[in-house]
């Protein structure tokens, strides 16, 4: 330890400050500088300094990096959340130029904006996947659907849009996947059972199929589909019942 400006005296009862005060360190005679800065006698400590008997800390220029250090994370995280605060902003823009009948470049800019501020705004990514859809741009759809679902795994509605598309393209693998996900994730998707009945009963599965109609008709009794629903029930229970009268007569 080297001593600068001070007495035996002062050296002394300098150092049985030190012991009360910092007796938890292992040999703190190694780590310490004492030394003399005007008429304050100070402390110099790993990254910080301590005025001798007040006890009050000083910053050093190690402990400055110490603090500066310490704010940059929240520095980032203002950063952070004013993008995303900006993201929703052009989200939220999006969907008023959409509703509004504005033109499709000016809607999907507001919505690439939005994912370019914040990468996990799902929504920006559906949206944009689904006038991708309409369009029939399939592979653009896709992207954007899976890059939804890259920021959300459990958002529901990126998966039954992915599903429509699969679907759409005969891939019924990956449609009735995406389908059983959807409702796995939230099992109250009326959209869902109805989309999902219907490739239970394009595949030749009918039990599954009048399953998911009932359940959708539970959810949704009373609008237009549900008179679609209820007809393709129909022409499924009869197929049943005169399936079940063969092996009946043939037996």
């Amino acid at each position: 330890m080297k001593a600068v400006g001070l007495s035996g005296k002062k050296l002394r009862r300098a150092l049985e400050w030190l012991a009360s005060r910092l007796s938890e360190l292992e040999r703190p005679l190694e780590k310490i500088r004492i030394y003399r800065r005007g008429k304050r006698l100070l402390i110099k400590l790993p990254g910080q300094e301590l005025e001798l008997w007040s006890g009050q800390m000083q910053l050093s220029f190690e402990a400055m990096e110490t603090v500066s250090v310490a704010k940059r994370p929240r520095a980032e995280e203002n950063e952070l959340r004013r993008q995303r605060q900006e993201a929703e902003r052009h989200f939220q823009r999006g969907l008023e130029l959409e509703q509004s009948g504005a033109p499709l470049d000016e809607v999907m800019a507001a919505y690439r904006q939005a994912g370019e501020l914040d990468p996990t705004s799902a929504g920006a990514f559906v949206n944009l996947g689904t006038i991708f859809f309409n369009a029939r741009s399939w592979k653009e759809a896709e992207k954007h659907y899976t890059k939804a679902l890259e920021a959300d795994p459990n958002y529901p509605l990126a998966h039954f849009n992915l599903a429509n598309l699969y679907d759409e393209r005969g891939d019924r693998a990956r449609a009735f996947h995406h389908y059983e996900e959807a409702l796995r994730l939230k099992p109250g998707y009326a959209d869902a059972h109805y989309n999902l009945a219907l490739l239970f009963q394009t595949t030749g599965q009918a039990m599954k199929a009048l399953k998911h109609w009932r359940t959708y008709l539970k959810l949704d009794p009373t609008s237009s589909w549900a008179t679609i629903a209820r007809r393709e029930m129909k022409k499924l229970q009869g197929a049943a019942l005169i399936s079940s009268h063969r092996v009946t007569t043939t037996a």
